[in-house]
């Protein structure tokens, strides 16, 4: 993770934990589980997601969408319920214990994986805290990311939306789906019963007011996939990301999560350790297709439901209230659509038509997106760019590739400058394995305006010694194509994303593997035209060789014809 993690990875460390609900003396019942976040020790407060409370609810999972409902008692859920909370060692393994000396696994369900004693990849066992009982104190929401939430996935887009911890091909009840969509806003905060001692705290926990942490900003998940089973092993797993896009509390991130981490932590690098934001839906689909994103709610205005909360259903309860981690960081005071990275405001939204994409300004009224955003010479386009906000020119499609040619680029000249849109230096030379960033109107189009995702430069295809290809793990979704591709370090402009990966025999397409056009291919074209008007280059894009052709078509290059013996 690198030294710049490593008080946020303590923090998210000593903050992780496992929730547990079930039924008392109904061992057969089954039970439920979830991550949680630490708010305090002595006593213990902590804070998960509230989806394992659905079956508990006196009222069923109704009592969750009443118009106006920020939080509900804990005596809305069943005198049945018993909860268990679960957290790794607080206090430094003592100098001179090696691994081998760690406790073996301890729980039913992780001494029962078949693990070789003398494998090299051999989890290792995590000295837990023993399971403690907790005290449902109430249930809560914020209104606010709600309301982002109906508009963003609600309508006409909730068709295509799916927000169950399956796969959509897998078979959920209708039931089961309406409940885990009624409390996909919900969380849950608990009164932990004191143990016999009390062990070091570690560091201590703040949260980052609403508007601190910028849209680019890395970010770190701590959660534990799959819940309660076999924490020994998952417990606490970190995953990195960025965040991603923002409206509002509604938060979300490419730091890839997986079902078990709802209400786990999402923490910031600056300010250091400092929790952002819970885990609402660690896995969700579009139109039947993974997006690669999570979804978080932000946590200090869940808190602040909570304080409120608190001083209305608990009047002696100011000491639970003052327990809760201190606000820290300052809001910046920017729109919503502010980006954080200033290279990253280059991108802007083409419509054509009906069709839309993304684009990157290259110089005042020059922009380059993709063929099949904008496919017609002549065409009349409206360019939106998200800074200054809402700014929409008209322009029109100077160029486009042929439909036979292996690059997918179009050039729109615009009426007016872009005033305020930084033009990006482009990149000379490329990196494998460097740290590289897209941003585009993928999943939200211009709702909330572009998305940034992060990965890695994973491969640079050459032909004849020149880069044609590039390949990133960035997540792309549709909309993103057209977008600028950029190196995260030096915010150079790489490439313009043209596609990502669909599987022709399932029809599922992959986020994480996509394609770009390096910007290499496109500067001396783009540079003779700035200067002269001229498409002579632009125009020679329509003539790339066989090679270049071959790696676009993504095909082995065919095999050398035979030779006759005559």
């Amino acid at each position: 993770m690198g030294r710049p993690w490593g008080p946020s990875m303590r923090v998210a460390e000593q903050a992780g934990c496992v929730v547990s609900a079930s039924r008392a003396g109904q061992p057969d019942a089954g039970s439920w589980s979830c991550s949680g976040v630490i708010l305090s020790r002595s006593p213990g407060l902590v804070l998960c997601h509230g989806g394992i409370f659905t079956p508990f609810l006196r009222t069923g999972s109704a009592a969750l969408t009443q118009t106006g409902t920020a939080f509900l008692p804990g005596d809305s859920c069943s005198d049945d319920l018993r909860l268990h909370v679960q957290w790794g060692p607080t206090a430094a393994i003592p100098a001179g214990r090696g691994e081998q000396e760690l406790p073996g696994l301890c729980t039913p369900q992780c001494a029962s994986l078949d693990l070789e004693p003398d494998a090299p990849s051999r989890p290792r066992a995590r000295p837990l805290q023993p399971p403690r009982s907790a005290q449902l104190l109430l249930l809560l929401s914020c209104p606010a990311f709600r309301s982002h939430f109906a508009r963003l996935f609600g309508a006409e887009a909730a068709e295509q939306w799916h927000f169950v911890s399956s796969a959509p091909d897998v078979a959920v009840s209708e039931e089961e789906e309406e409940d885990q969509l009624r409390a996909l806003g919900w969380f849950a905060l608990l009164r932990v019963q004191p143990g016999a001692a009390e062990e070091r705290r570690g560091p201590p926990l703040t949260v980052a007011r609403l508007g601190t942490v910028a849209k680019g900003a890395p970010l770190l998940a701590c959660g534990s996939p799959f819940g309660a089973f076999c924490p020994d092993i998952f417990l606490n797993t970190l995953s990195r990301g960025v965040l991603s896009n923002a409206a509002g509390p509604l938060l979300l991130t490419d730091a890839r999560c997986l079902p078990g981490t709802e209400g786990g932590g999402v923490f910031a690098a600056r300010p250091a350790g400092a929790l952002v934001a819970l885990v609402a839906a660690p896995l969700c689909w579009k139109a039947r297709e993974w997006v690669g994103l999570t979804l978080l709610c932000a946590a200090a205005p869940l808190l602040q439901v909570a304080r409120s909360a608190l001083a209305r259903l608990h009047p002696g309860s100011a000491s639970l209230s003052a327990l809760q981690p201190p606000e820290v960081g300052v809001p910046r005071d920017l729109p919503v659509q502010d980006f954080g990275p200033p290279w990253a405001a280059a991108a802007v939204l083409v419509e054509c038509g009906t069709v839309w994409g993304s684009g990157v300004a290259v110089a005042p009224r020059l922009v380059v997106t993709c063929r099949h955003v904008a496919p017609r010479e002549a065409a009349r386009v409206l360019v939106h760019a998200a800074t200054p906000k809402d700014v929409a020119i008209w322009g029109r499609v100077v160029f486009a590739t042929l439909e036979t040619s292996p690059y997918d680029i179009a050039v729109l000249s615009l009426e007016e400058d872009l005033k305020g849109v930084p033009t990006p230096v482009p990149a000379e030379h490329f990196h494998e394995g460097e740290p590289v960033s897209v941003v585009g109107f993928g999943v939200f189009g211009q709702a909330c305006g572009p998305s940034v995702t992060s990965g890695i430069l994973s491969a640079v295809v050459h032909v004849d010694d020149t880069p044609v290809m590039l390949q990133t793990t960035c997540a792309v979704h549709g909309g993103s194509s057209g977008g600028p591709l950029f190196s995260t370090r030096s915010g150079d402009l790489l490439g313009i994303v043209a596609s990502n990966t669909r599987d022709n025999n399932t029809g599922a397409t992959y986020p994480h593997l996509n394609f770009s056009i390096p910007i290499t291919v496109l500067q001396p074209a783009l540079t003779q035209y700035s200067q002269t008007g001229d498409l002579c280059g632009l125009r020679e894009l329509d003539h790339a060789t066989e090679p270049v052709r071959v790696v676009w078509r993504l095909q082995r290059p065919p095999p050398e014809a035979p030779r006759s013996k005559l």
